[in-house]
């Protein structure tokens, strides 16, 4: 197995991780409270997110490339997680 391919099981085994806390968490607590629905979109979110900073290790080698990429990366995320989370945006999607 290379490198590139441990690193991308790595990733997709950290969003199983990440996938559980909120699961676990519904478990002791109502203030967790995922539907199934909410669980897809979480997974695809974080695959994106974890797909695409692989892409980035892949194809960029420069430092600074991968510093910006990087960045730009987590920041599109978090915007589309606060849109779904809270609607920061108002828009057809906002979770309020």
């Amino acid at each position: 197995m290379t490198i590139e391919n441990k690193r991308l099981t790595l990733i997709l085994m950290g969003i199983g991780l990440i996938l559980l806390i909120p699961f676990i968490a519904m478990q002791f607590t109502t203030e967790v409270n995922w539907k199934f629905g909410d669980f897809i979109v979480a997974s695809v979110l974080l695959s994106m997110l974890g797909l695409g900073i692989e892409f980035v290790l892949r194809k960029f080698k420069k430092r600074t490339q991968r510093l910006v990429l990087f960045t730009s990366l987590l920041f599109i995320f978090t915007l589309i997680w606060l849109e779904l989370a809270v609607g920061l945006f108002e828009s057809q999607f906002a979770g309020n």
